[in-house]
């Protein structure tokens, strides 16, 4: 598969901005995934901590791996109680075999390269462990979001949400994926609006130009949909796709 490393490298100068305006994981997918006894858990491409902190909360042992100095620095100051934070990358872990009984990913496992990530998971997971990534996915089946994803397209992690609930995607040394759909939705402003699209890939790496034209249909949406117009506060409604997969 290929990845696009111009986007997968574009978040580090963001970090604040993609902490702040990002959306957490609801707590009922999180133990869904991952029981409620505490667990060695390996968080990869783990980012400023949005997932992390979430399995900290719940009583788990999360050490994380993140390839960006500035993510995971963001990532080590805002979340105590976390056991590690490594650089490195899902290809190549700094992990020792079967140090895991959960690996996880946030928003994150369609960043990896499936063909080397998966055998580097596998031999990191214990013999009954589980891979458990979750990603947060706009509702288009609102009007309005809908009517944005139009504007300005769906993301790659969007797409491998979908893309995940099929038998392949996980490759052969990984089990059927079993997988369950959470709803939740982020408070936002208009101004929050703007923030949370200038925090995605697709605008991080375009030009100037292209981030004008991105933010003037965002306005747009938010101007002339009837169900924005006049609103000063709404909320964007999410689909937080989460995954359990066996190794095979």
């Amino acid at each position: 598969m290929t990845i696009d490393a111009n986007a997968a490298r574009s978040f580090g100068p963001a970090a604040d901005l993609y902490d702040a305006i990002r959306p957490t994981y609801p707590a009922e997918a999180l133990r869904w995934q991952t029981g409620d006894t505490p667990q060695d858990i390996v968080d990869l491409g783990a980012g400023t901590g949005l997932l992390t902190r979430g399995l900290i909360a719940q009583g788990h042992r999360v050490t994380a791996v993140e390839p960006d100095d500035r993510m995971r620095a963001k990532l080590t100051a805002a979340s105590p109680g976390l056991t590690a934070a490594h650089p490195g990358a899902a290809e190549a872990l700094p992990l020792p075999d079967a140090s895991a009984d959960i690996v996880t990913a946030g928003q994150a496992f369609h960043w990896f390269d499936r063909e080397r990530a998966l055998p580097e998971i596998h031999r990191v997971l214990r013999p009954d462990g589980l891979l458990a990534p979750i990603w947060n996915v706009r509702d288009d089946d609102t009007p309005w979001v809908g009517a944005l994803t139009e504007a300005i397209g769906a993301s790659q992690g969007e797409r491998d949400a979908l893309a995940a609930t099929e038998r392949d995607y996980f490759g052969r040394r990984f089990g059927e994926p079993e997988y369950r759909v959470f709803r939740h939705d982020m408070p936002l402003d208009r101004a929050g609006l703007r923030r949370l699209v200038q925090s995605r890939s697709y605008y991080l790496t375009a030009d100037d130009a292209r981030k004008q034209r991105i933010l003037a249909v965002v306005d747009e949406v938010a101007d002339t949909h009837p169900d924005l117009r006049g609103k000063d506060a709404f909320a964007m409604p999410y689909k937080t796709y989460a995954f359990k997969v066996r190794p095979a």
